[in-house]
C-alpha cells in the first residue's frame, strides 16, 4: 500500500496550567474553578512559545474542556495557533458533585473514605460521577473526537484525569491498573494512529507521555 493511501490521526493532549483551585487545595469542579494561577499562565505561555517555534506537528483543530482553567490554557496556546477554540463539556475533569469547592482536607470527614479505584462505581460525594461513569463519558468523547477528525492533528486542552482515561482507553489498559499516572501541567501527551483511508483508527501508538521540556527553569508548583 502506498503512503498516499494512508492517513495519520494524531492527538496532542495538554493538561491545563496550574490552577487556582490547586493552589487553594480545594476540589475544583465546574462551580469553583477560577482559572489559572500566575504560574499556570507562565506554564501555558512557555508551551505557546514552543508551539510558535514550529517544532511540533501542525495542529488543524483546537478543542478545550469548558472548565475555566482549560479554556484559559487554550486561549493562551491559541496565540500561536490562530484556530477557533471548540468547547466540549464532555472533556471536563471528573465531576465532584457536592464536594465541588470544598477543601480536600474536609472531603473525607464529610463524605467518608473514597476508594474509587477499588470500587469504580462508588461516588466521591452525592451528585458526583463514579469513576466508571467518568471513564465512559471521556471514552465516548474520545471516539467522537477521533471520528470527526480522521487524518488530522488535534490539540485538546483538558485535565489530568481526562488524559489518564484517554491513555488507558487508547492503549487498551484496565480501568483499575496497578500503577499511577502523574501528568504535569501543560505537558504534551501524543497518541497517533496510521491507517488506510477507509479504516478508522483502532490501534494507537503512544508517541510520548508527559513531555514538559518547555517548563525548564520554572518552579514545579506555586510555593515550591
Amino acid at each position: 500500500m502506498s503512503s498516499e493511501e494512508l492517513l495519520t490521526t494524531r492527538l496532542l493532549l495538554v493538561r491545563h496550567g496550574e490552577s487556582m483551585v490547586t493552589v487553594e487545595r480545594i476540589v475544583g469542579g465546574a462551580a469553583s474553578c477560577t482559572g489559572l494561577s500566575p504560574l499556570g499562565r507562565a506554564q501555558a505561555e512557555r508551551l505557546r512559545d514552543r508551539l510558535a517555534a514550529g517544532h511540533e506537528p501542525t495542529v488543524q483543530r483546537l478543542y478545550s474542556s469548558t472548565m475555566p482553567r482549560a479554556m484559559e490554557t487554550a486561549e493562551i496556546l491559541n496565540e500561536a495557533l490562530s484556530l477557533p477554540v471548540e468547547l466540549d463539556a464532555d472533556l471536563e475533569e471528573h465531576r465532584p458533585g457536592d464536594a465541588d469547592g470544598l477543601p480536600w482536607a474536609e472531603v473525607q470527614d464529610r463524605f467518608g473514605v473514597y476508594e474509587g479505584e477499588k470500587y469504580p462505581h462508588r461516588r466521591l460525594a452525592p451528585g458526583a460521577e463514579s469513576p466508571a461513569e467518568f471513564h465512559h463519558r471521556v471514552g465516548v468523547a474520545l471516539h467522537r473526537l477521533v471520528e470527526e477528525n480522521l487524518g488530522s492533528t488535534v490539540l485538546v486542552s483538558c485535565h489530568g484525569g481526562v488524559i489518564d482515561v484517554v491513555f488507558r482507553a487508547a492503549l487498551g489498559l484496565p480501568l483499575r491498573p496497578a500503577y499511577d499516572l502523574w501528568t504535569l501541567n501543560t505537558s504534551i501527551t501524543e497518541l497517533a494512529a496510521t491507517h488506510p483511508v477507509d479504516v478508522h483508527p483502532h490501534r494507537w501508538r503512544l508517541v510520548r507521555y508527559n513531555d514538559a521540556a518547555h517548563l525548564a527553569g520554572l518552579p514545579r508548583a506555586t510555593g515550591a
